[in-house]
């Protein structure tokens, strides 16, 4: 499959696997090309010699197993070369279930999918030389930061010492003060520490500290809150480099200690979102437009910077909600790249359903859906044959194109699994949830019942909610290429839907924030001025270079509302929806006018109503525009105003009039009436 030699086993025969109908069923997402697949029953141990001679051919190999995988890999280390090996899961996702005999559709596009060649995420880098500060009160405090020292340059900051007895022996710096604002991620730290004293070097019973000091700044690599008060950082459990274990807990300071220690040396963070500021809608002259992943950034690692707005990889902890909620793909996911999910839920859906599969039910989930289905799987009834496993790092990045793609591509239902802990981050992801509800709901889909959000821990009342699922109509499915950035991957989406759905309304209203619809222009007080043009970012507004014009294309409107926001008359008015018919794909003249003619050369400028508009409101009311002439130079292009303003006899910036150029016939003309008079004076002189 797409060039990899596929190798499958049963686990033991634990799994209802037949070689024969898996080839058939992978041959029919091929269009018939293939045969019977080899089904091995313990690859990993008896039949370890296939992954063998597989991997030393040199060519990528697909696994369908994850739990070996490290033997695996340790096995073909030792062969020397380097075989690509892709590792998927299909046991816990469709091999170990009661409808196991059911599943063969599912397995084989699991295979489809893990086959696909994903591009690499980008990283960055973060260095940590182990300066850690421990932050805490009384024994505890001390006594963690004694564990720590061992391994890392520990500062202890106390926020209240009374209980600590005083060490023997001083071995770390040791501080007392209450941290006030904190800044940076791992590596690099900024705290602001009030109220701050240093350990007395005399403390006898108790530990004593000198005077205190206010807004002490202090650095560090680590930060370890022993505090139990408010979390240093919003959405502290992203913070790279920063542990907030319950001080009442002695296994999770446990924990966090060992993940701490390890935090020594150089890192590779994913570079999880690609900005592309060129796209970004959030300001234009000092207004204000779209501020959607402003809104909904937990780790607030987004920031305005101008026109645009600044996003900081060291701090973004990779929830995805601002690919999820920008309406132009600036803020576009890379972990993988947004192309790449659409690409995925293709191959998934189509090779079920090309397969022998019917009514696929997407199951959406993170690494931790991962170890629930795993639960599933193994406790329980697993998962029913037509629900179908769909990872992603996180479930928030989801966004409207890959929702509307999953029913476009033939989805019955779609299941977001979120664990309960998670369900604060929601907003984003349930925003566009009820755009898709409301657009498949036009279109005669059922919106309210194809999308659901499960948000459970329990393994148990998840495999109940997954086998009662009643079944719907199903949705004829489109397909399309996803190709391009995520306006075209919606649009492709939307006209897929479309396409086969059993109301085909020219237009469905939206609510209020949606990422589509059009704008409602008073022409009797529009201008033309074209600031609303200068403002849209993404050229929805468009004007003419040959005449006064004011065009709108709906189709790449964005509903930033900077077109409103800059209008001088105030005559812009946002109305959401998406349009259906192939006029929104076109520039649409809003108004148009005749050009104002230059009173003096004829020549067109601007527009009759926005000329006339500024002789009314300037004309016989400003002290500059009392008279005839100073208000016809307002009906005067920018040439001819500057000619006749120097013309003007009570020109303020006139000066004396410029004395002539003298030539050098000026002199020889003087030289000659000079000597002609002296000659003169001479013959009068004669007697």
């Amino acid at each position: 499959m797409s060039r990899k030699q596929v190798l499958v086993c049963n686990c033991e025969v634990t799994m209802a696997l037949d070689g024969k109908r898996l080839g058939e069923a992978i041959s029919a997402l091929r269009d018939g090309e293939g045969g019977p697949i080899e089904v091995c029953t313990q690859l990993c141990r008896a039949q370890i010699d296939r992954f063998r001679q597989a991997a030393a051919a040199g060519g990528p190999l697909l696994v369908g197993c994850t739990q070996e995988a490290p033997l695996f890999e340790e096995t073909r280390a030792e062969l020397g070369p380097e075989t690509p090996v892709t590792y998927v899961n299909i046991r816990e996702r469709a091999g170990w279930s009661e409808a196991s005999a059911a599943a063969l559709p599912k397995i084989a596009a699991l295979l489809a999918e893990a086959a696909l060649d994903i591009p690499a995420t980008p990283s960055i880098t973060l260095e940590s030389s182990g300066q850690c500060l421990v932050y805490g009160s009384g024994q505890q405090a001390l006594d963690t930061a004694r564990q720590l020292a061992s391994r890392l340059a520990v500062t202890l900051l106390f926020t209240d010492a009374e209980d600590a007895l005083p060490p023997g022996r001083v071995d770390m710096p040791i501080f007392k003060g209450r941290i006030t604002g904190a800044s940076g991620h791992l590596g690099s730290f900024q705290l602001t520490v009030d109220d701050f004293s240093v350990m007395g070097v005399s403390s006898k019973a108790s530990i004593a500290f000198g005077p205190a000091r206010a807004a002490v700044a202090a650095e560090a690599d680590l930060v370890l809150d022993l505090s139990g008060g408010v979390p240093l950082f919003p959405a502290h459990e992203k913070r790279d480099g920063y542990f907030r274990p319950d001080p009442g807990d002695p296994v999770a300071v446990q924990s966090a200690l060992f993940q701490i220690t390890d935090l020594v040396g150089t890192f590779e963070k994913p570079l999880y979102v690609d900005f592309q500021a060129d796209l970004c809608a959030h300001s234009r002259s000092r207004k204000t437009g779209c501020t959607r992943c402003l809104d909904v950034c937990p780790a607030a690692a987004i920031q305005p910077a101008g026109d645009v707005v600044a996003i900081d990889p060291h701090l973004c902890g990779g929830c995805g909600a601002c690919h999820s909620v920008c309406p132009t793909g600036a803020a576009a996911y890379a972990f993988p790249p947004g192309t790449s999910v659409v690409q995925r839920l293709r191959t998934l859906i189509r090779g079920y359903l090309a397969a022998g599969g019917e009514r696929p039910v997407l199951l959406v989930h993170d690494e931790q859906g991962l170890d629930l289905i795993g639960a599933i799987a193994r406790m329980g009834r697993g998962l029913p044959a037509h629900v179908i496993p769909f990872a992603l790092n996180e479930v928030t990045q989801l966004g409207l194109e890959a929702i509307l793609a999953a029913f476009a591509f033939g989805a019955e239902r779609l299941l977001i699994l979120v664990p309960p802990k998670r369900q604060d981050e929601l907003a984003g992801l349930d925003q566009q949830k009820s755009y898709a509800e409301t657009i498949l709901g036009g279109l005669g889909h059922g919106g309210a019942d194809r999308i659901r959000t499960l948000i459970e821990s329990d393994p148990d009342v998840v495999d109940d909610a997954l086998w009662a699922l009643p079944p719907l109509r199903a949705l004829p499915h489109a397909d399309y290429l996803p190709i391009g950035q995520k306006r075209s991957l919606l649009r492709a989406a939307l006209d897929g839907l479309f396409e086969h759905a059993p109301q085909q309304p020219q237009r469905i209203a939206l609510p209020v924030g949606a990422p589509f619809g059009r704008v409602q222009v008073d022409a009797e007080g529009c201008t033309l001025c074209l600031a609303c043009v200068g403002a849209c970012p993404t050229g929805a507004m468009i004007d003419n270079p040959d005449t006064p014009q004011l065009r709108f294309q709906e189709d790449a409107c964005v509903q930033c509302g900077l077109c409103a926001a800059t209008c001088p008359e105030a005559v812009i008015t946002l109305e959401p929806g998406v349009s259906f018919e192939e006029s929104a794909k076109q520039p649409l003249v809003i108004k148009e006018e005749e050009p104002f003619l230059c009173i003096r050369c004829q020549r067109p400028f601007g527009t009759r109503s926005s000329i006339e508009k500024i002789v009314a409101m300037l004309g016989e009311k400003h002290s500059m525009f009392q008279d005839k002439s100073a208000i016809d130079r307002i009906r005067m292009c920018e040439d001819c105003r500057v000619v006749v303003q120097f013309e003007a006899t009570d020109n303020p910036m006139a000066g004396p009039a410029r004395a002539p150029v003298r030539t050098t016939d000026d002199y020889l003309r003087e030289r000659e009436e000079i000597e002609a008079a002296r000659q003169k004076t001479r013959d009068d002189d004669k007697p």
